[in-house]
């Protein structure tokens, strides 16, 4: 005989068995409804960009169709790395640590996956470097591009916009700004999301964007959290825990 100490509810076999099988009902209620809602996206309409963007490349000056690297299709990932960044945000830089095992198998279903920042492309190039990543990262610094979608706006516009709500923002933002080498104002003149787009008859379509939790398809880590016994664990400190993969036990 033996005595444990637990927080968890312990229960036979049988009794598990019968929680697993209900929730399996809910787990697939949850699959079903993804699927509809893939095809929801898909029968998205599409918007046709009126101007032609021009990103700067490790291999020179790219328009956007021009990046489209002979696909139909184009993922791009908006990464917050902007001007007065000295390194990409830890939280941005989790999630771009997948890409590069993906794009193989997104190619073979006509498919570029691509991360677009305002950063001039040194920066992103150099960074890129250091964190071992080959995936093709565009710099919007000399373009409309990422100001025309919404995911970067000047200096002054973001001290305007997020001033009289400094007090609401969650504390990782700070954590991320000096992560970034920069303060919150010109770490939040950068915005994350995911944007696709199609080629068509020569004109580049919008056909799908998302920010916020709408990325989180993009940290397989949370989705492994998740089905861990305790979670993801994070409460009042979300994402606080989040580092670039080569500083994990240094801070």
């Amino acid at each position: 005989m033996y005595t444990t100490m637990t927080t968890h509810t312990i229960a036979p076999r049988e009794e598990w068995d019968a929680a697993r099988v209900a929730l399996l009902g809910r787990e697939k209620e949850h699959t079903r409804l993804g699927d509809e809602l893939a095809l929801q996206r898909q029968k998205l309409p599409w918007v046709a960009l009126e101007k032609q963007y021009t990103l700067q490349t490790t291999d020179g000056s790219r328009t956007l169709a021009e990046l489209f690297d002979g696909r139909s299709q184009l993922l791009v990932y908006q990464f917050m790395f902007g001007p007065s960044y000295e390194d990409g945000c830890p939280v941005n830089s989790s999630i771009a640590d997948s890409f590069d095992g993906l794009i193989p198998h997104l190619q073979a279903r006509d498919v570029t996956l691509i991360a677009v920042s305002g950063a001039p492309v040194a920066k992103l190039s150099a960074y890129r470097e250091r964190m071992g990543w080959r995936f093709n990262w565009a710099s919007s610094y000399a373009s409309d591009f990422n100001v025309d979608l919404g995911f970067s706006r000047s200096r002054g516009q973001t001290r305007q916009a997020i001033g009289p709500i400094l007090d609401q923002l969650p504390a990782v933002a700070f954590r991320n700004a000096e992560a970034a080498g920069t303060d919150i104002y010109g770490y939040m003149t950068e915005l994350f999301g995911f944007t696709t787009f199609t080629l068509e008859g020569g004109i580049v379509h919008q056909t799908y964007s998302t920010t916020g939790r709408g990325v989180e398809f993009l940290m397989p880590y949370y989705g492994f959290l998740d089905r861990a016994p305790k979670g993801r664990a994070e409460n009042e400190a979300w994402q606080l825990w989040i580092r670039r993969h080569d500083e994990y036990g240094t801070v």
